[in-house]
């Protein structure tokens, strides 16, 4: 049997219009493809947009998405801290696009890879260089070391530091086009 707060693509188009979606992905990300009329509240940016998600909630459910659905499902769970209800879309945005719905690119918009994209290339990364430098100057192994260590501590917390910091780059900002933050809220309480 399935969780009644997860919903497939089928699910969630059988009831369009229902919800009110809330993508948590960064703005960069939002902007390369984002479930038509989803809101842009970056993960790390929910408790600041509580009051305006309990409105907003208050008049239609909730549907939380991100890339795959785990940044998602870990919205959905401090939506609840905060006493708030949302239900989130298995697969995220790639089962949604996959399954040949619909998605809305602002025009100019740039494709951002996923955040778990980013990464896994920037953690490779620099393991691949503590490990190459290590050869050379043997210290430098520690490199490899603390970035497992790291990625050691993100599976088990279910947190990522490094995303924290990748979603700063400008490459992860949104397009100066895009609606604000606070323009959001502003959308969100109305």
């Amino acid at each position: 049997m399935s969780d009644p707060s997860t919903l497939t693509p089928a699910q969630a188009t059988a009831r369009s219009g229902e919800f009110t979606v809330i993508d948590v992905r960064t703005p960069g990300e939002y902007a390369g493809g984002h479930l038509p009329g989803a809101h842009n509240v970056p993960l790390d940016r929910l408790d600041e947009a509580a009051d305006a998600l309990r409105a907003a909630a208050a008049r239609t459910p909730l549907l939380v998405v991100c890339a795959s659905g785990a940044r998602s499902a870990k919205g959905c769970a401090r939506l609840a801290d905060l006493g708030v209800e949302a239900a989130t879309l298995a697969g995220g945005t790639g089962a949604w696009a996959a399954d040949g719905h619909p998605v809305e690119r602002p025009a100019g918009a740039r494709t951002t890879w996923p955040m778990d994209r980013q990464v896994r290339l920037a953690a490779g990364s620099l393991v691949l260089l503590g490990f190459l430098a290590g050869l050379a100057w043997p210290p430098a192994h520690w490199l490899s070391g603390a970035v497992a260590a790291g990625l050691v501590f993100s599976g088990v917390t279910n947190t990522c530091g490094m995303a924290v910091l990748l979603a700063k780059l400008p490459h992860n900002r949104p397009p100066e086009q895009a609606v604000s933050f606070h323009e959001t809220l502003v959308r969100l309480n109305a």
